[in-house]
C-alpha cells in the first residue's frame, strides 16, 4: 500500500517491528520517541516496559536494555565527535492500567532527562532546574536536543517541559543550568505544551525548533535563545516531534498524519492522514470515542478498533534513516510501529 502526494510517496509497512509478546507489550500504553543511530539500528521503546529496544531496518530485534525511568518519553541522540550517546526525556509518571481505566501513575523514577552510552550504562542526569515556576509547579519533559560536537556545536542540553510548565531550558554539556524560553520572548506567545525540541543544521546557523503542541504550530529560536519566526499554524493541528529527509522537514503530528515542510517552513504535503481524526475542530475530542484508543461497552479503554493499513491514529514519535525512509512509534494501548518506505 502507498501512501502520500507528489515527491513524498511511501509504501507503508505494517506492524514492522518484530516486539516480543507478552502481557505488557499488549495492554502497556506507548508513549515513545523513535531515533536511527549512524550505525542504522532503529531504537525505539517498548509499549509497558521501561526498556529500549533496538531493531535491523527490516524490522528484526537486535537487542533491548532497561531504563531507569518511570516513562521513557521522547528520544534524541548526540554525537560528540567520537561516540554517539543516547538521550531519553522521562516527564515522571505513566498510563497504566488500574481498574479498568488508565491513569497517569507517578512512579521512583523521574522527572528527570538521562544521558546513556548505546549500550544502556548512564553517564549523565538532568532533574527539575533551578527555576521560579518550579518553586510550586511541576517538571514533566518529554523531548530534549543536544547541539552536539560533531556539529560544531558546544554540547549544550535544550529540554522541553512539555507536560509541567511549558518552558524550555538550556544547560552546559556538564547539565548546569543555564536559562529558559517561554515563548514569551517573541511576538509568537507563549508555549503550550512545547512538547518536542529540535537542532535544525541544515542551514549555515543551526536553529531550535520547538514543536508549540496546543498551540498548534512551530517556534524557532537562534542557539543563544533568541526568538526568529514562527510557522505552521495555518496548517497544523498537533505537532509533536520531527525528523529530516535532506532538505525536508517531516513534523508528526499527533492527530493522525504527518506534515512535509520545505528547507524554508513552507509546508508541502500531508502523509498517511485520517482525516476522520485529523481534520476536526482543533482540540476537540473528535468523533472516536476514547481516541487514541476505543472505549468498550463499560467504557473502559481498549486498544483501538479503527487503525487502518495507510492511515496512521496518533504518531508520537519519529525518525528518518538515510535513505528518506519514515519509523513511525503511535501513542495508543499496544503501540503501532509502522516504516514508510520512501519511494
Amino acid at each position: 500500500m502507498l501512501t502520500g502526494s507528489k515527491n513524498n510517496v511511501y509504501e507503508w509497512i505494517d506492524d514492522w517491528a518484530q516486539f516480543p509478546d507478552g502481557e505488557s507489550r499488549r495492554l502497556g500504553w506507548a508513549h515513545p520517541g523513535v531515533v536511527v543511530t549512524s550505525e542504522g539500528e532503529v531504537a525505539t521503546v517498548h509499549p509497558g516496559d521501561s526498556t529500549v529496544l533496538f531493531f535491523s531496518t527490516d524490522g528484526k530485534l537486535t537487542r533491548s536494555w532497561d531504563i531507569a525511568a518511570r516513562e521513557v518519553h521522547q528520544l534524541a541522540l548526540e554525537d560528540d565527535g567520537s561516540q554517539q550517546f543516547l538521550w531519553a526525556a522521562d516527564p515522571g509518571r505513566k498510563n497504566l492500567k488500574a481498574n479498568g481505566a488508565y491513569v497517569a501513575e507517578p512512579g521512583e523514577n523521574g522527572p528527570q532527562v538521562l544521558k546513556l552510552t548505546l549500550d544502556g550504562k548512564q553517564v549523565a542526569r538532568i532533574t527539575t532546574p533551578d527555576h521560579e515556576a518550579y518553586r510550586d509547579g511541576t517538571f514533566a519533559p518529554t523531548s530534549v536536543a543536544v547541539y552536539e560536537a560533531a556539529s560544531g556545536g558546544n554540547g549544550d542540553i535544550w529540554v522541553a517541559d512539555g507536560y509541567g510548565e511549558s518552558y524550555v531550558h538550556r544547560f552546559t554539556a556538564s547539565g548546569e543550568y543555564v536559562s529558559s524560553i517561554n515563548g514569551e520572548e517573541g511576538d509568537a506567545g507563549p508555549f503550550a505544551c512545547p512538547h518536542a525540541v529540535w537542532i535544525d543544521y541544515r542551514k549555515s546557523a543551526p536553529e531550535l525548533y520547538v514543536a508549540d503542541r496546543t498551540n498548534h504550530r512551530v517556534q524557532v529560536y537562534d542557539l543563544d535563545g533568541k526568538f526568529l519566526r514562527s510557522f505552521g499554524s495555518e496548517v497544523l493541528t498537533s505537532p509533536s516531534s520531527f525528523a529530516i529527509d535532506g532538505d525536508q522537514l517531516i513534523v508528526a503530528e499527533l492527530r493522525s498524519r504527518l506534515a512535509i515542510f520545505d528547507i524554508d517552513d513552507n509546508f508541502e504535503c500531508y502523509v498517511a492522514e485520517n482525516e476522520a481524526i485529523a481534520r476536526v475542530e482543533r482540540n476537540s475530542p473528535g468523533d472516536v470515542p476514547g481516541w487514541p484508543n476505543n472505549l468498550d461497552d463499560a467504557g473502559n479503554v481498549i486498544r483501538s478498533r479503527v487503525l487502518e493499513p495507510g492511515k496512521l491514529n496518533s504518531p508520537h514519535g519519529i525518525a528518518a534513516d538515510k535513505d528518506g525512509n519514515i519509523y513511525s512509534a503511535e501513542w495508543l494501548v499496544g503501540g503501532r510501529y509502522t516504516k514508510l518506505v520512501k519511494q
